[in-house]
């Protein structure tokens, strides 16, 4: 039997409500999540970690308001207000998730001139977070996504672990998104069309 894995996304204050990059109804998930974690034999947290200044942040870029797209060395990038700064407050898991059996947390973002959506590659698609050959050194090849945001971080999650060769499915009622110009039904579709299974 293939051993499967819970990947829980960005479960972190800055992205739940009063945060500073607010998914309407983060908050919401935090029971079901909480569920899948119990039932699940391995379990791993990403967690979005930035230096201050990051090059994604609106801040970074004289005149730019966030949501704006600039274009970076590795192509398109949506400016964010500053989240996640390592270290802060906001950066920290959300204070009712139960993470305790969590086996790994995987950071992404602390490159400074980089985005990283993805619990497996940065946004240039082409450097790694390590997670892939964690997994396969584990022998899993199976893997279920849950939490924030539905239409970034666990789209491109998801998208990459397919990619990667594992069996992928999304719990989309242990997410929710953000929906940035149509975004959630641009993103659903495409993780529909690569393979991922939508629960």
């Amino acid at each position: 039997m293939a051993k499967e894995a819970l990947i829980v996304i960005d479960v972190q204050n800055d992205f739940c409500p009063g945060g500073a990059l607010a998914v309407a109804g983060g908050d919401e998930i935090v029971p079901i999540v909480n569920r899948l974690i119990q039932q699940s034999a391995h379990v791993i947290l990403t967690q979005d970690w930035h230096p201050a200044g990051h090059s994604s942040f609106a801040s970074s870029h004289p005149g730019r308001a966030p949501f704006a797209t600039v274009t970076m060395p590795y192509g398109e990038q949506t400016l964010w207000p500053d989240h996640c700064v390592q270290g802060s407050p906001g950066a920290e898991f959300h204070p009712d998730l139960e993470w305790t059996t969590a086996e790994l947390v995987v950071r992404k973002g602390f490159r400074a001139e980089i985005d990283s959506y993805s619990a497996f590659f940065e946004n240039d698609h082409r450097t790694p977070t390590g997670l892939a050959g964690y997994l396969r050194e584990r022998d899993i090849s199976k893997v279920s996504l849950c939490g924030l945001a539905t239409d970034f971080c666990v789209a491109f999650s998801a998208l990459d672990a397919v990619a990667q060769g594992f069996l992928t499915s999304v719990v989309l009622g242990a997410c929710r998104g953000i929906d940035l110009n149509g975004s959630l039904a641009a993103m659903t579709e495409r993780m529909r069309d690569a393979g991922v299974k939508l629960i």
